[in-house]
């Protein structure tokens, strides 16, 4: 269209704000492109295609890291026999387990995955467990993997895991366990296990101890992230004292 005719239809005169806007978009993507490559690993080479390129590779091989996880859970604990995990639990522990890179978070995914397997197929009720481990920093994992292998199992007359003790550690070993020195996050990532109902306690402040006691619902997450589908109370091989007692 010549230049006369395209000012023609011009008119509002918006056109060279139109042109203005558009330079400015490029240039803010081209920006925005350039921050993401500087602060992203691995890098995104265009703003708004995060998941290409290197991007995509690097969580194909957290993917690959997951599901190779459960495979050997599935195996260690279910052996040959046939089971299905519901396309809803498989979408979720691919989708979340592809943005981790720790090994320790990739192995609890992939429990979660083995784990999520059933006869049927039709059991979806480690969703619960995949929504708390998602909510988990990998600081907050190793606390509550430590706690959960480290404290006192009983059985509650209703057959269910308890804590039988409290488990509480001093400022140094808590800085040891997490692999990390700041007092400051340390005290928030506690709170945060304490409000997800995972963790009894959190700093003491007329003490220098931690109460890192797991509640029941942190040993059952720990056992479904080992990929056992069994109970909690059969994975710790916990007796339960009533029934003695009520055989005796």
């Amino acid at each position: 269209m010549p230049e006369n005719d395209s000012k023609s239809l011009d008119v509002l005169g918006i056109k060279p704000v139109a042109d203005a806007i558009s330079h400015v978009t490029k240039a803010a993507v081209d920006g925005a492109s350039a921050f993401l490559g500087r602060i992203c690993l691995p890098a995104a080479k265009e703003f708004g295609l995060l998941l290409q390129d290197k991007v995509r590779e690097w969580r194909i091989k957290n993917a690959v890291a997951v599901v190779c996880e459960a495979e050997a859970r599935h195996q260690k604990y279910t052996g040959q026999v046939p089971t299905q995990a519901h396309p809803r639990l498989v979408a979720a522990a691919l989708e979340h387990g592809s943005w981790v890179d720790d090994k320790t978070l990739q192995e609890m995914w992939g429990g979660l995955l083995a784990s999520s397997c059933s006869p049927d197929g039709k059991d979806d009720s480690n969703l619960i467990f995949m929504n708390l481990l998602l909510q988990l920093t990998t600081l907050q994992v190793r606390i509550l993997n430590h706690a959960c292998e480290k404290v006192e199992k009983s059985v509650t007359p209703a057959g269910l895991i308890t804590p039988d003790s409290i488990l509480l550690i001093d400022i140094p070993t808590i800085k040891t366990i997490a692999g990390h020195n700041n007092i400051h996050r340390l005290d928030r990532e506690l709170d945060h296990l304490h409000g997800l109902g995972l963790i009894r306690g959190g700093f003491d402040i007329r003490s220098q101890y931690v109460d890192i006691t797991p509640n029941a619902l942190a040993l059952n997450l720990y056992v479904r992230c080992q990929g056992f589908t069994g109970s909690a109370v059969e994975f710790f091989k916990v007796i339960n004292e009533s029934i003695l007692t009520s055989q005796d």
